[in-house]
């Protein structure tokens, strides 16, 4: 029987509670990793990889976890390889909505590739002159010196 989640609850962090069957993959103190059931691309081993206490972005998410998920991710990726027979991996790490952020809850995907698997990010790429490269470099910049 599926439950349907409240407003002010996220599936993520009944994951991690353990209320729901998943097919996790690591855990410890701070981090969740579970496999995804929606994987892209044919390899097993997909997985999602996610902090135990809730942040919605990764600028939200406190250091400690963030180094954590990190170490988590490091540790991952060659167990992954390994069982997928994986050529390569993608960490991949949506914020909000329009980045594809399903899921309101920070997390990475650790994603098994082949060479031409048909899995693609590099589409809709632009070529800015260097004149705009230098303005927006100058203006993140400015905006890191403001946060201070």
């Amino acid at each position: 029987m599926v439950k349907f989640m409240a407003k002010d609850e996220c599936l993520f962090c009944e994951f991690t509670k353990g209320g729901r069957k998943l097919w996790s993959v690591y855990e410890n103190k701070y981090v969740f990793a579970f496999l995804d059931i929606n994987p892209a691309g044919k390899l097993r081993g997909h997985t999602l990889v996610l902090p135990k206490k809730h942040f919605e972005t990764i600028d939200e998410c406190d250091d400690a976890y963030l180094k954590e998920l990190i170490l988590a991710i490091k540790r991952l990726i060659p167990a992954i390889r390994a069982v997928s027979g994986a050529e390569g991996i993608n960490v991949l790490q949506n914020n909000g909505k329009a980045a594809g952020q399903l899921v309101k809850h920070v997390h990475f995907h650790i994603i098994p590739r082949m060479h031409k698997d048909g899995i693609r990010f590099d589409e809709n790429r632009r070529q800015p002159k260097p004149m705009e490269l230098a303005e927006t470099a100058e203006s993140i910049r400015e905006e890191l010196k403001n946060q201070k």
